[in-house]
């Protein structure tokens, strides 16, 4: 095929139908008590951290600082927690809010344990309610609560989020909309 030829579809939902791997669920596909263990893992690394420090323009010496940081309680620089925050929530987009419409809220984030530079993240979110919209009737609300552990199962961040998710389209099966052609 030629690159005239080409068709490009933008459309997520044809893409998906070509055999590509689906991301994110419709509101159908949620059930409560569903924990979806994330892939891949993030290792954080100095850079990483560095970086998010820079961009967001949060220079506490705890983060960007070897030498304070080697004064301090942990004895070491500490990765920056909305970092953390974000990596989770990222590594959950294409379980939880890949089809999402909005992200509604984040409640209760919370840091229980520091992440160092060299830790690896791993992410799972259970499913705490599913609910459909009380007044748009092709989209739901769904609630999960995300947990972040480092390699050795300590748990280093925690959250729950609410998000806007669509109903599946014209109320297809998976299996239907598979084998549409």
């Amino acid at each position: 095929m030629t690159d005239d030829e080409h068709q490009l579809s933008t459309d997520q939902a044809e893409r998906e139908a070509s055999g590509a791997h689906a991301y994110g669920r419709y509101l159908e596909e949620f059930e409560v008590g569903a924990v979806y263990k994330h892939w891949p893992a993030k290792t954080v690394t100095e850079a990483d951290d560095h970086l998010f420090c820079l961009i967001t323009m949060n220079h506490h010496p705890l983060h960007v600082n070897d030498v304070y940081a080697s004064e301090s309680q942990q004895g070491r620089n500490v990765v920056v927690g909305p970092l953390v925050y974000s990596l989770a929530l990222g590594m959950s987009v294409s379980d939880v809010s890949g089809k999402a419409i909005a992200n509604l809220a984040t409640e209760e984030l919370s840091h229980p344990a520091p992440v160092f530079h060299g830790d690896t993240l791993f992410c799972e979110s259970e499913v705490l309610d599913v609910r459909p919209s009380s007044s748009k009737p092709d989209r739901g609300i769904v609630r999960v609560h995300t947990r972040v552990f480092k390699q050795d199962g300590t748990l280093v961040a925690e959250f729950k989020r609410a998000v806007l998710i669509p109903k599946r389209p014209n109320g297809q099966s998976p299996r239907a909309e598979a084998d549409v052609d």
